[in-house]
């Protein structure tokens, strides 16, 4: 009797408390926040971004290019070439040039991709200018490469001689590419030309940019959405070669 007393009970509940568990469900399964698809999903094999030509005009002697470290290449890569025209007592010309990869995904917690893209781009022109050492420091802004660029250069007197850096940082969509390019004359041999290597640096970023463009065309890019990353470059990579075998030991980044 109690059973069914409760089931009529029930069944006669006003119309109102029904809507108002109905609309109680509805509120607690309010749609998920979301955020906007980063644009590329890839990068380019690090060693392969620039020609054979560009790479025979910055560092002639290289034989091939040292990959830098990275648990995850859709993310994270880089490349580096030492060169060294070794002229007897004549002296040497030297050259080292790094290329380094960065991809950020989307995500919902931090923001697009392109933004923290942005973010790291600046952080690098920052640690580019913070050179400890550098003399001359000069900051440039750069078109015509990627969606923002920029310049940084700088001389670094070692014992060894007078090294001229040039770095070229460059954001297209959620990709960052930054090029490291340095020279110096040794034992004796004059410095090069700051001027030239800068115009070789940016000629080379700008080939750099258009194999990231390339590697995520249409034809190319990967189906799998980009938005469910971590917004980090995933993976613990070495951006560049370790200074005291190529770059100035007072450069950061």
């Amino acid at each position: 009797m109690l059973i069914a007393a409760g089931c009529s009970s029930d069944s006669g509940s006003d119309d109102g408390k029904d809507k108002g568990a109905g609309a109680s469900a509805s509120t607690s399964a309010s749609p998920s926040p979301t955020v906007q698809a980063a644009a590329y999903k890839k990068l380019p094999e690090a060693c392969g971004v620039l020609s054979k030509k560009t790479l025979e005009d910055l560092a002639p002697e290289a034989k091939a290019g040292k990959e830098g470290s990275s648990d995850d290449l859709s993310t994270r890569a880089s490349c580096s070439w030492s060169s060294l025209d070794n002229n007897g007592v004549k002296g040497s010309q030297f050259r080292w040039l790094n290329v380094s990869l960065l991809r950020f995904d989307s995500d919902t917690t931090r923001g697009p991709g392109d933004k923290l893209a942005k973010e790291y781009y600046a952080k690098q022109v920052r640690d580019a200018q913070s050179a400890e050492g550098a003399k001359g420091t000069k900051v440039e802004p750069l078109s015509g490469t990627g969606d923002e660029a920029t310049t940084v250069r700088y001389d670094l007197k070692k014992k060894e001689g007078t090294f001229k850096q040039q770095t070229v940082v460059v954001r297209v969509e959620n990709a960052v590419v930054t090029l490291d390019y340095n020279g110096a004359g040794l034992a004796g041999d004059k410095a090069p030309d700051a001027d030239d290597l800068l115009k070789d640096a940016q000629k080379a970023a700008k080939e750099a940019v258009a194999s990231v463009t390339k590697a995520n065309s249409a034809g190319e890019a990967d189906s799998s959405p980009s938005a469910s990353g971590s917004g980090k470059p995933s993976g613990k990579a070495s951006g560049k070669a370790s200074p005291s075998a190529s770059k100035p030991s007072a450069a950061k980044g």
